[in-house]
């Protein structure tokens, strides 16, 4: 916690560590300067009273309605000149990491390098400036565009349809949770129980959870797998079906896939394909091949579209031929004579009778299926192809590269997918995975993704993904393989990274349990 200093700057959290540069009287160091909050740069005598845009007087009085809604002062914002303003965000962004520096070594949450094509492509006014409640005339081109995507993911898949519409990950999830749901009352069978891996995505139990099921966990062995035997012995009539992440979180495929979707499909079940890892196998493994009857695809992960800070997110769900039928409103199909047509309620009486109704109010993120269309186009299948088979050889270099300073639970399993798995077993006593990820900001690095998955103490899971170069490789490994050194040497500096990010390290458990979320002037600025 610390004040705000009339001139308005606030010095950095925490002292220097021992044999780090102090710091300056202003916080700043360099280039990297300490940026207060926008409130913080307003003087108080500035709030509400200067603005830099100008808005023109209203030419008539509102409504009677709505006069009661006028403001009797005007709202408390920062008065900022337009150079005060954009400096000040220019100043943030400075601060932020970027694709466009460095590698996200996230794990199973890809971050990879999004191709300035797609963007161009998605900002074509027919495209950029479309609205959902248009005529239908008037957005062929956009329907088009959605029955081409749908054709690619499920020819890449091997499955009869697709679900555009659902929003993202954990969405999609539902939506063929529901599609599941939707088939077995159509039987007359509806059942209570989903079960749900150890080596599944921590939204897969969750979201089940949310459905309505009942959860219970298939162990993994030890290799990191399904145990397919205590699978088989849970199976029974309260079963709907299996929720698995295949690739699995340990970045290992799982082997016996078919003979766990038989054994499920056998004892009345359906399988749900958890997708975020299909990067690892598009275009040399289709899933439905493997009897999966559902799987929502992460356009972000697979396909490249943006995604962070909540969005905008887009999860499409293939689905089997026995689930088609149940599939949401609305969306696209081809007619006999090429053309494409949009099915929504109206139409769903006779062409659609058994869906079990919408996911969304809208058709999905138009934005998001331009940039992976234009992703799969530009690719092609082979090209689609050697995004795997690049995105596993990355892992495995850096697999392979660490595993003699880091510990590599599965190492021995054979090689990995599109992620590496460490541990933090063999770091001198004391340190940590959260020592090493601090570290590597210090190195100019994002860190990966720590203590997850959970079947492993301590674990750090890097995701280099197909765009990183071998020298962008090298250079990680080569500060991967410094941290694990000072770490297993009882270094003590590293307990206290980062010490050159702009802001020291924080107390976590404390930012958990009482965020400060909102600005109040009347209150010390927190940190």
């Amino acid at each position: 916690m610390s004040a705000v200093n009339p001139s308005g700057w606030r010095p950095k959290q925490g002292a220097a560590a021992p044999g780090q540069p102090s710091e300056t009287a202003s916080g700043d160091r360099g280039l990297s300067l300490e940026e207060p909050l926008i409130f913080e740069l307003a003087a108080p005598g500035d709030f509400g009273a200067k603005c830099g845009v100008d808005f023109d007087e209203p030419d008539t009085d509102p409504s009677p309605s709505l006069a009661r809604f006028l403001r009797k002062a005007p709202p408390a914002l920062p008065g900022l000149t337009e150079p005060e303003t954009v400096r000040h965000y220019t100043r943030l962004s400075r601060q932020n990491y970027a694709i466009d520096l460095g590698p996200f070594p996230l794990g199973s949450c890809t971050m990879k390098h999004n191709p300035r094509l797609n963007e161009k492509m998605a900002r074509l006014p027919g495209f950029a400036d479309i609205h959902p409640l248009q005529p239908h005339a008037t957005v062929r081109g956009a329907y088009e565009a959605m029955a081409q995507l749908a054709d690619w993911l499920t020819r890449l898949t091997g499955m009869a349809t697709v679900a555009l519409t659902p929003k993202a990950g954990a969405h999609g999830e539902l939506c063929g949770l529901l599609c599941i749901r939707a088939a077995q009352v159509a039987k007359g069978d509806a059942r209570s129980v989903v079960l749900v891996p150890e080596s599944a995505h921590g939204t897969n139990p969750a979201t089940a959870a949310f459905a309505g099921y009942r959860v219970e966990n298939i162990p993994a062995t030890a290799d990191g797998r399904v145990d397919l035997a205590a699978l088989k012995a849970r199976l029974g009539p309260d079963v709907a079906g299996v929720m698995i992440t295949n690739p699995n979180t340990c970045g290992l495929f799982e082997r016996e896939m078919k003979a766990i979707s038989d054994a499920v499909h056998a004892a009345g079940g359906y399988v749900y394909c958890d997708g975020a890892n299909f990067n690892a196998i598009v275009g040399k493994v289709r899933p439905g091949d493997l009897g999966i009857d559902a799987m929502h695809i992460n356009l972000h992960k697979t396909f490249s579209t943006p995604h962070g800070g909540g969005g905008p997110g887009s999860g499409p769900v293939v689905l089997s031929a026995a689930l088609a039928p149940f599939a949401p409103l609305p969306f696209v199909t081809r007619q006999a004579d090429g053309s494409v047509r949009l099915i929504e309620e109206a139409d769903a009486p006779a062409d659609h009778p058994q869906t079990f109704g919408r996911m969304c109010a809208f058709h999905g993120q138009m934005g998001m299926y331009t940039r992976a269309l234009t992703y799969i186009l530009s690719h092609g299948a082979d090209g689609l192809r050697q995004v795997a088979e690049d995105a596993v050889l990355n892992a495995n270099y850096v697999l392979r590269s660490l595993d003699d300073v880091l510990d590599a639970p599965f190492a021995a399993s054979g090689p990995c997918m599109h992620e590496a798995l460490f541990s933090d077993a063999g770091l001198a006593e004391g340190f940590t995975t959260l020592d090493i990820a601090k570290g590597l900001i210090d190195e100019g690095f994002h860190p990966m993704t720590v203590y997850f998955p959970l079947v492993v103490h301590g674990a750090m899971l890097v995701e280099p993904t197909e765009t990183e170069s071998k020298a962008g490789l090298d250079r990680f490994i080569a500060s991967m393989r410094s941290l694990a050194a000072r770490a297993k040497t009882g270094d003590e500096l590293l307990k206290s990274a980062p010490h050159f990010a702009p802001r020291r390290r924080l107390d976590e458990t404390q930012a958990a349990r009482r965020p400060v979320l909102a600005w109040r002037g009347d209150v010390a600025a927190s940190d």
